[in-house]
Formats: structure tokens, sequence, C-alpha cells
């Protein structure tokens, strides 16, 4: 059943799903924002954390009161239709403008010479967070890195526009990733930053993070000059 047009609400029943703001304001169609349902949830819901409640309710009640966070970005369109887009783990906010990293690594992996790419979001004094690109190149790319990163720059303005402010990347030989195969992104966003991190247990390869941070510090992050 669609929704009114311009309307935040999905109507599905049982539930009350909205896409909010980050003051907790619903916003209108066609406008990407964190997805969340109004409680109570309907019976049959998760209602809690095997003996964690206060990190359930950190994790899920506490960002958006009266809402269950469902920790997933998207919007709502005219019609009605619910957009999931990326986790909001993955959306980097760059001077105002909510981004998804997800939508900014298609437009890299769409490069003929990039095999495997990510895309995270780095501190920035005056826009909040900036994107910065990780790109692995395929084997038979024999091209110099600054070249390739130029041309992602110019793919990403073309792609999504300036309002993606993409105007860094780095070449390099691999990605930091679980057994299961998914990217430490978080690590590598605290790296970046010069925070404090712990080395993830899950890890495939410890020395990839040895890696990742000296590029970084090629590039005045994570502690370089």
């Amino acid at each position: 059943m669609p929704i009114k047009p311009g309307s935040p609400t999905v109507p599905m029943p049982g539930y009350d799903v909205q896409v909010l703001d980050d003051s907790a304001q619903p916003v209108a169609a066609g406008v990407e924002g964190a997805i969340a349902i109004r409680l109570p949830l309907p019976p049959g819901t998760l209602s809690t954390l095997w003996n964690a409640e206060a990190r359930f309710v950190k994790s899920y009640l506490s960002h958006f009161p009266g809402f269950y966070e469902t920790g997933d970005a998207g919007y709502v369109d005219e019609d009605g239709y619910l957009y999931i887009m990326a986790r909001t783990d993955d959306v980097i906010n760059v001077a105002g403008h909510r981004l998804s990293t997800g939508a900014m690594e298609e437009v890299l992996a769409g490069h003929k010479d990039v095999a495997e790419c990510a895309v995270i979001g780095v501190s920035d004094d005056l826009k909040g967070q900036s994107p910065l690109g990780f790109l692995c190149l395929n084997k038979g790319a024999n091209r110099e890195a600054a070249e390739v990163v130029a041309e992602c720059v110019k793919l990403m303005r073309e792609k999504i526009g300036p309002v993606a402010d993409f105007k860094r990347a780095v070449v390099v030989e691999r990605l930091p990733k679980t057994r299961s195969g998914k990217i430490l992104r978080g690590t590598m966003v605290k790296i970046a930053d010069g925070q404090d991190w712990k080395m993830p247990a899950t890890i495939d390869d410890p020395a990839i993070l040895d890696e990742i941070t000296l590029a970084l510090q090629s590039m005045g992050l994570a502690g370089g000059k």
C-alpha cells in the first residue's frame, strides 16, 4: 500500500517505519536519512539482548528517543517505496550532506583498472568528514598510481557530483579484512584519524594494517607529515 506523496511514514502492518534526520525529525520524500521504527514494537520482535540490557538500549533505543534504530540508511520515494541504501555507519557527513560510501565505492569499482576499493570518512576540521578512497588495481594495470587516482576523482565528480568532495585516494596492494571477507573500515578510520585502536580479533592478516598505516602516513594522515 503506497503512502501519500511527501509523507515520511511507511505503512506496514504492526510497524511505523520512518526516515529520520540526525535530530530525530522525519525527512521529506526522496531525502536520505536513518530508518527507524516507532515504539512500541509489535509482539515477537527483538526486545533486548541476552544479559546485555544496557547495551541494547544504547545501541538501538538511545539515538532516536521513542524509536528503534535499525542501523540502515535510506529514503522513501514519492510513491511510498522504501529504499535501503546503506548501513548508517557507512554514511558520512560532508559539510552537512549525508553521503553513502557504498555509492562512492560503486563508482570507483566502475573504473577499468580498479579491482577492489573502499571509501571511508576521515575527520575534517572544516567539513566534519571528508571521503578517502583506497584502490587495489588489477594485476594487469601497468599505470602510474597518480594517473588512476586522478581519473577516479574525475569519475566521482561526473557520477555523484561536486557534493561528494572526493579529492583523495591512495593505491594499496590489499585491503584489511576479517576472515569472512568484511573490510575493516572502522579500524581504517581510527588509524587515519590518529585514534587509539585495537587489533580486530577476526582480522585475516594483521600485517595489512601496517601497510594501510604507511599509505595513510604518506598522505599526511595517521600521524604522518
